[in-house]
């Protein structure tokens, strides 16, 4: 991929002949960023009151402006596997720098970069001290933005595995057990040494499956730290998922695979995307690769409840990698071929995806028959909603972070809906141009 673009600070820059994604619309409208701040800049105010005019002026021809992308479910990108664990510390830091560049790339600006279920030497000691969130002091130059890690696992259920270790899989009865899994460190908030404020935690998000250990009543405990419960990898009847929803669960991790098929009598996690009004529907991901859901499963999915449904890859380090066989752990080893990733030596057990987000945007444009607005929101706004962020992220209001994707809009060869990322600016700083 063309390496990032050189940065220009303090630029006021105004995009015209634009459409921007503004809820379930692509309006006309111009559109102000400033690279000092990072922003996008409440344009009336800053011409008429302030007398601020744009050092410079794009004309898009037409195309769209969507917020940044968001990954909430990323386990590795372009070779590199958070939970992969160097000798050296040093090398796992410049490694996962170089990927958040190259990430970027592919128009996602923020993402969790996603653990699997490790062992607690891994994630106190290797992985977790080096993704919390990025913070305020970041600059475009450093790619894309962790948001906080989400650890998928490892209280989860044994028999809904996946490609998780089995040996790694534990249960927890106390908040402590948690606390000895992760590290209290990176599971409570912290006080920033420099001027005292309350830090949020490293782990944004824990999937867990809600029948095992004493879970459902140590979600209260989770989340009032500030960390999403999600619920995944899971047995979990309707009563469980619906008891778990009830004691503050607000995610389900990649809705319909890893957990207990919906049965007319019982409908299990799928249930309570249906559930009365008196509690409130949880947000769920979706793997729209054609690998882990049929299309129409989608669709329902999104029928049942739009305002939770969001995209994301689930993408395991090999996206971005040519096809082959490829080492994993413990001896084991993944088959790539095109977006479809396989455990070697099962019947084609499914092991992760090896697709970009905008690739699930367009997937599930021609499969749904959603508009483009609302694909866009399902890796934008919706996310950004789930993790608390709106208005910051997933937005393009006056002083929500100016990370933006220029998306061109196209026809492939069987007449299939293509969306591809011609630009991605990063706090109002051009960072990569397909063009350039």
């Amino acid at each position: 991929m063309p390496s990032a673009l050189p940065i220009a600070r303090d630029r006021i820059t105004k995009f015209t002949n634009c459409r921007i994604l503004k809820g379930d619309q692509l309006v006309e409208q111009d559109l102000w960023v400033s690279s000092g701040s990072g922003k996008i800049v409440r344009s009336q105010e800053a011409f008429y009151e302030n007398l601020a005019v744009p050092d410079e002026t794009i004309n898009l021809g037409g195309r769209i402006i969507s917020p940044g992308l968001i990954d909430v479910q990323l386990n590795g990108a372009f070779g590199f596997n958070f939970s992969q664990i160097p000798d050296d510390p040093l090398t796992y830091a410049k490694t996962l720098r170089q990927v958040n560049k190259s990430l970027i790339e592919t128009g996602v600006t923020s993402y969790l970069p996603t653990l699997t279920s490790e062992s607690q030497y891994v994630y106190k000691n290797k992985a977790l001290p080096h993704l919390g969130p990025s913070g305020t002091l970041r600059h475009a130059s450093e790619g894309s933005e962790s948001l906080g890690a989400h650890c998928e696992g490892p209280f989860i259920n044994p028999t809904k595995n996946g490609i998780h270790k089995v040996d790694n899989i534990s249960y927890a009865m106390t908040f402590k057990d948690l606390e000895a899994m992760y590290g209290a460190e990176y599971i409570n908030p912290t006080l920033d040494p420099l001027d005292g404020s309350l830090r949020p935690p490293v782990i944004k998000k824990i999937t867990a499956a809600p029948e095992r250990g004493n879970m459902i009543d140590l979600i209260s405990e989770i989340t009032g730290r500030g960390i999403i419960y999600s619920i995944g990898h899971t047995e979990a009847t309707y009563e469980e998922a619906s008891a778990a929803v009830a004691a503050g669960a607000t995610m389900i991790t990649h809705l319909f695979n890893a957990m207990r098929p919906l049965h007319h009598r019982n409908p299990g996690v799928f249930g309570v995307l249906g559930i009365a009004e008196s509690l409130p529907r949880p947000y769920f991901g979706i793997i729209a690769d054609g690998i882990h859901l049929h299309p129409t499963s989608i669709k329902i999915a999104f029928n049942s409840h739009p305002d939770g449904f969001i995209l994301v890859t689930d993408a395991m380090h090999l996206v971005g990698c040519p096809d082959g066989v490829y080492d994993w752990t413990n001896g084991e080893r993944f088959i790539k071929n095109g977006t479809r990733l396989t455990l070697a030596g099962t019947d084609g057990k499914i092991a992760g995806s090896c697709l970009t987000l905008i690739e699930c945007v367009s997937n599930f444009l021609n499969w749904s028959g959603a508009s483009i607005p609302q694909a866009l929101k399902a890796v934008t706004s919706t996310p950004a909603a789930m993790l608390g962020l709106s208005g910051v992220k997933g937005s393009l209001e006056s002083d929500a972070d100016a990370d933006l994707v220029i998306i061109n809009e196209g026809i492939a060869e069987f007449g299939e809906k293509v969306l591809t990322i011609d630009q991605v600016w990063k706090f109002g700083t051009k960072v990569f141009d397909r063009s350039e």
